[in-house]
């Protein structure tokens, strides 16, 4: 008896403690069970406990997303579909109104996507048929949660809340807070729509929206909606000096049906926890010329710097034998010659710009300096380069043509101007795996815009470039000023012709290993030098910063000049190094030297064309910072400082000027 006493004393001590979890799990009033998926859990909650006579009580679909998967929002953008509640089997439920908390951009697949990760609460509005009584609520939801593959969900819940005093429940703050996010007029948060204005059809058709802050913007993004047109791009966002006022230039992902002028259109601007929502109706744009001339400004600049870079430093070997070959020449053909040369260069811009206009039309991807990823180009691009080379040699002279000759004083042995013409369009041709600050900015401007924007920005690039021979032209006096030419000539030719001689044979080697290289060039890690890279994968940057950890991705190509000097004088020594190589951070290098799809959409992602492209993510910037194209060891450092803080203590960088999602 005495055994069996302790035996049932023991069995009810282990019975009490082992109810204790299960009462644990018990959800409090005012909560459904959760539904659980390999996606995450989803459960119904209630701001009140109990329900008094109030004809309205204020409910929260509650979203817990595992790692990686994302939910949409009401206008999904590129694909998917949000979230949806069906209530039939509900008593004492009149109508319900879904609250949509501001949403954030991801990119799926190379699609612009709109939704939500982590945890979200969907707040909802649910009017009461009977107030005062007790209601049932029957709930099933379903809703496409994604992460790297798309599934369908659903979920059946239910929930009773019991007539009483309507207390609060414990989840009425969370409710709340998310209800806070759901964007509004904006006073609340200091934001102001300014204007609304539309130009263009058709493919050329844009939104220009400017809005005004009392606080200066970070990062902001804009979302648009309309019944008659299906999705739009990723906008252009262009910040005042003050940041505190914000243009956006958005165009449709497709072209519409209609002209945006008068359309009816729902715009939500987000920056950070802020946000602003309204219902707009473009005007024609009174005065499209201001942006534009100052977007030609920075083309401007962005083709004279692009002389500096050093894609183009070998062709100047041409230049510099050009100059000094007009030493002491006469006034008019120093003028003529450099003239012909900046001909060239703007010629050559011109016929990019046409390519890409027919690449677009034909539904091509479009890119700066793309070309050189195809083994054809090179081959020709390796030709030119040594006939240049032999040329400078002596191996051959390119004469000039009969009615240019008929205009050359007679007796002189002059340089050919249809050979600085064609070193003009070497220069150009160059110049294009190169990208220098302003260029990416002026060519993601044009190449979201229409063909006469386009070829305009195109050609404001090829003057900016062309911009020290027409200075020559005007003042050829600089060159009389230079040594005569003499015997001392031919050795510059001779090693300005190993200059080309050794880019050809740059180019070659580019060739060579485009032929042996697998396609797709992702499909391996490279751990090279100093820094462990892995292999590119923008799905599993999400994941990696939900973890903690610091990813840097360095999108390069073995024809990319830019790229090798970032590689080598930042990334590949110093702090810099050791930063990447050390834990808790995720190197990540993109392989652009062939054409890949998944690269290409991750570049437009953030609005940019061409390379090198450089972006840092972590728990402060989740969403990714873009870099310069040049880098410098403080801007890495500082990049990586910033990402490395949390949410709540991130400081605004200052340095965005296109809001960057983050990929799934």
């Amino acid at each position: 008896m005495v055994g069996f006493r302790w035996a049932s004393m023991i069995l009810a001590v282990v019975l009490f403690f082992s109810a204790v979890p299960l009462a644990a799990a018990a959800p409090e009033p005012g909560a459904s069970d959760w539904a659980l998926s390999e996606a995450g859990r989803v459960r119904l909650v209630a701001a009140r406990a109990s329900l008094s006579d109030s004809k309205t009580v204020r409910l929260g679909l509650q979203f817990d997303l595992a790692p990686n998967w994302k939910i949409y929002w009401r206008t999904p953008g590129d694909a998917g579909y949000p979230p949806r509640i069906d209530w039939s089997g509900s008593r004492g439920l009149g109508d319900v109104v879904i609250r949509w908390p501001a949403p954030h951009r991801f990119v799926l697949a190379g699609l612009q996507n709109y939704g939500y990760q982590g945890e979200v609460v969907l707040p909802i509005d649910a009017i009461l048929s009977a107030p005062g009584r007790a209601v049932s609520l029957k709930a099933k939801v379903e809703f496409l949660a994604c992460a790297q593959l798309c599934v369908p969900q659903q979920a059946d819940l239910s929930l009773d809340l019991a007539a009483g005093d309507g207390v609060a429940s414990i989840y009425a703050h969370n409710i709340a807070r998310f209800d806070s996010l759901v964007p509004g007029e904006g006073e609340r948060h200091g934001l102001f729509l300014n204007r609304a204005e539309a130009a263009g059809t058709g493919e050329s058709g844009r939104l220009r929206l400017v809005v005004n802050a009392d606080e200066p913007f970070t990062d902001p993004d804009l979302f648009v909606e309309s019944a008659d047109i299906p999705a739009f791009a990723q906008p252009l966002v262009i910040l005042s000096p003050d940041r505190h006022e914000a243009t956006f230039e958005i165009a449709p992902s497709s072209p519409p049906s209609r002209s945006l002028i008068g359309a009816s259109l729902t715009v939500t601007v987000v920056d950070g926890q802020r946000s602003l929502e309204a219902t707009v109706q473009p005007v024609a744009a009174a005065a499209d010329a201001t942006p534009l001339v100052g977007m030609l400004l920075i083309a401007l600049l962005g083709g004279l710097i692009l002389n500096l870079m050093p894609c183009v430093l070998p062709v100047l070997s041409i230049k510099l034998l050009g100059i000094l070959g007009h030493g002491g020449g006469e006034r008019a053909h120093a003028r003529l010659s450099f003239l012909a040369s900046a001909a060239g260069i703007v010629a050559s811009f011109l016929a990019l710009a046409g390519l890409a206009i027919a690449l677009r039309q034909a539904g091509l991807s479009v890119g700066w300096g793309i070309q050189f990823q195809q083994p054809g180009f090179l081959a020709v691009m390796v030709l030119v380069l040594l006939l240049f080379a032999a040329n400078l040699w002596g191996g051959f002279e390119i004469g000039l043509p009969r009615w240019l000759l008929d205009r050359t004083p007679a007796g002189e042995s002059q340089p050919s101007l249809r050979g600085h013409f064609l070193s003009g369009a070497l220069a150009t041709l160059l110049a294009t795996p190169c990208s220098a600050p302003f260029l990416g900015t002026a060519i993601g401007f044009a190449l979201a815009r229409g063909p006469v924007e386009i070829v305009l920005i195109f050609a404001a690039l090829g003057l900016g470039m062309a911009a020290p021979f027409l200075l020559v032209a005007v003042w050829p006096d600089a060159v009389l000023r230079l040594p005569r030419p003499g015997r001392w000539m031919i050795r510059v030719r001779v090693v300005m012709g190993m200059a080309l001689a050794g880019t050809a044979l740059w180019l070659l080697l580019v060739l060579i290993e485009q032929i042996q290289m697998p396609s797709p060039p992702q499909d391996k890690a490279v751990s090279t030098g100093a820094i462990p890279w892995s292999r590119f994968d923008p799905g599993a940057i999400p994941g990696l910063v939900a973890e903690g950890k610091i990813v840097f991705v360095d999108v390069t190509a073995d024809w990319c000049i830019t790229c090798k000097v970032n590689a080598f004088a930042v990334l590949g020594r110093g702090e810099t190094a050791r930063r990447l190589s050390a834990p808790g951070y995720v190197a990540m290098r993109a392989d652009w030297t062939r054409p890949d799809v998944v690269v290409t959409d991750y570049l437009a992602s953030f609005g940019r064309y061409g390379i090198p492209f450089n972006a840092v993510y972590g728990p402060g910037a989740p969403e990714g910072i873009a870099l310069p194209e040049l880098l410098s060891e403080q801007t890495v450092l500082d990049a990586l400082a910033r990402a490395a803080k949390s949410p709540s203590t991130a400081e605004p960088s200052g340095e965005e000027v296109t809001p960057a999602p983050a990929d799934g």
